[in-house]
């Protein structure tokens, strides 16, 4: 079970996870349904090539092979073939704005809040999903929480299926456990984040070839995973809400106290030592800093399993401490989906690849782990873990970003009952009260521009320790020029709007 984080510089957080299929007896059945229709779709159709865009943030070299064997699957069911486009994150905003701008071969494509979702949809780049479906996903929607799928609606239309994993996160950081067990660090002392400050000290003093403290992903930094137990950023920071306000009141989240105290504590690490002194600018990931042995840990946002997975990752045992309950915001449905691009030559072929994705159990295991006895074998108990003398799989990819997570096999050293804690995990979490709301920005779509690269400027600087906390004043004089208040009006109007229509 493998994943990453990702994301993006607007975000990222988030997220998000893997789980084991439940009720095999019923996803059985549905995919003998799935294969009934689209078998006779194969039958009457000519062959079509689909192309499949997605993040990558593993080694891919073995791509190949698993897209002949999941073309043979595809090939015999909906007679189309898939072609796998993985982009790296750091490339993945400038290289998906051309794909959907331009006339390039593109089918499918990951979305998500963290990627400017309202704004693709706003351009029309994006595929209204609801008649397509109907007739070529009817079981898609039976995979999931109506909230959940329902939250990725833009003025009541659907334009991104949401991958079917976590749906919640708890936040914390993740850290070598060797370094832990030779300074003796008791991690049941830690409470807060503040509480993390003598760790750093100490690995500061005695392993100075480490960074204490580096960012998960581009996206993830040190604030963002300090303030997300605490508020909703509805998608794109620009106006969000505090979670412990009892009111749906649209607020600047750079002009709150929260984020004032939490600039201020990376600062004064970041001047420490032990936050990465390029924290501003590197791509580079947590997972990869630590198995380069440049880093102790890292902020993450958290699920189940989470440290058995970035031990997979990075090939070191990791132990992780987590400072927050669970949290389940508006973004939970829209924090990662497949859509289908505007410029796809084939939607209807498209769709049923997409419901292969939700429906059958061999599509989504070859996509999300590869060859069975070449890049992974299963154990008696149906875990799965590497072949014998493999220690870095040749392909890895992310798969809480695509389709049904609870259709694929757990690995060795993860509870086998991954999927049902999971589910469980998400019922448990703090929800938002805007958990099923999705922004329409098409009205203030040039003030979001605007105000975005104001945030480019200013917000990673800030975040990462690296600006002083004084320039918060000048960043937020600067996005009310570009158009903040205006955005937030918009954005409490249509939140409103929602609420009631909600409450009918």
């Amino acid at each position: 079970m493998r994943s990453s984080r990702l994301l993006g510089f607007i975000s990222i957080l988030l997220i998000l996870s893997l789980m084991l299929a439940a009720c095999s007896s019923s996803n059985e059945s549905g995919n003998s349904a799935t294969a009934e229709r689209n078998g006779e779709a194969a039958s009457n159709v000519e062959s079509v090539q689909l192309t499949m865009a997605f993040l990558n943030i593993g080694n891919m070299a073995d791509m190949g092979s698993v897209q002949e064997e999941i073309n043979k699957i595809t090939k015999e069911k909906i007679n189309a073939t898939v072609n796998l486009m993985p982009i790296d994150v750091a490339a993945w905003n400038q290289q998906t704005n051309l794909l959907l701008a331009g006339n390039e071969p593109l089918d499918l494509i990951v979305t998500s809040s963290f990627f400017n979702y309202s704004a693709q949809v706003a351009k029309g780049q994006l595929v209204e999903l609801d008649e397509l479906l109907e007739t070529y996903g009817p079981e898609i929607k039976n995979t999931m929480d109506p909230a959940i799928y329902n939250g990725t609606k833009i003025d009541g239309k659907n334009y991104g299926v949401p991958s079917i994993r976590d749906t919640a996160a708890d936040y914390g950081m993740v850290m070598r456990k060797d370094i832990v067990d030779k300074h003796n660090i008791d991690l049941s002392a830690v409470k807060t984040f503040e509480d993390l400050e003598p760790i750093f000290e100490t690995i500061k003093q005695n392993e100075p070839e480490l960074t204490p403290l580096v960012q998960g992903s581009q996206g993830q930094s040190v604030v963002a995973m300090m303030m997300y137990p605490h508020i909703d950023h509805l998608g794109d920071h620009l106006g969000g809400l505090l979670l412990d306000d009892p009111e749906l009141k649209i607020v600047n989240l750079f002009e709150t106290d929260i984020f004032k105290e939490k600039v201020e504590l990376a600062r004064k690490w970041y001047q420490a030592g032990y936050i990465l002194q390029d924290a501003a600018t590197t791509q580079e990931l947590g997972t990869s800093l630590v198995k380069a042995g440049k880093a102790f840990g890292y902020f993450s946002n958290m699920k189940p399993g989470f440290e058995q997975q970035e031990t997979n990752i990075i090939g070191m045992e990791m132990v992780g401490v987590r400072l927050s309950e669970p949290v389940s915001i508006s973004n939970a449905g829209n924090g990662f989906m497949m859509s289908i691009a505007r410029n796809s030559k084939h939607p209807e072929r498209a769709m049923q690849l997409m419901n292969l994705l939700y429906t059958d159990a061999d599509v989504m295991n070859l996509l999300a782990n590869g060859i069975e006895g070449k890049h992974y074998v299963m154990n008696e108990d149906d875990t799965i873990r590497k072949p014998d003398g493999v220690s870095e799989s040749s392909y890895q990819f992310n798969q809480w970003q695509i389709g049904n997570n609870f259709l694929t096999y757990v690995w060795e050293g993860t509870d086998p009952q991954i999927w049902e804690l999971t589910k469980e995990f998400n019922q448990s979490a703090k929800f938002s009260k805007a958990l099923g709301f999705s922004f329409n920005a098409d009205p203030v779509k040039t003030e979001i521009a605007a105000a975005n690269n104001v945030l480019s400027q200013y917000r990673v600087g800030l975040e990462s320790g690296t600006l002083d906390p004084s320039v918060i004043n000048e960043f937020n004089d600067k996005l009310k020029a570009a158009g903040l208040e205006k955005i937030m009006a918009e954005k409490q109007k249509q939140i409103d709007a929602w609420a009631a229509a909600s409450a009918q």
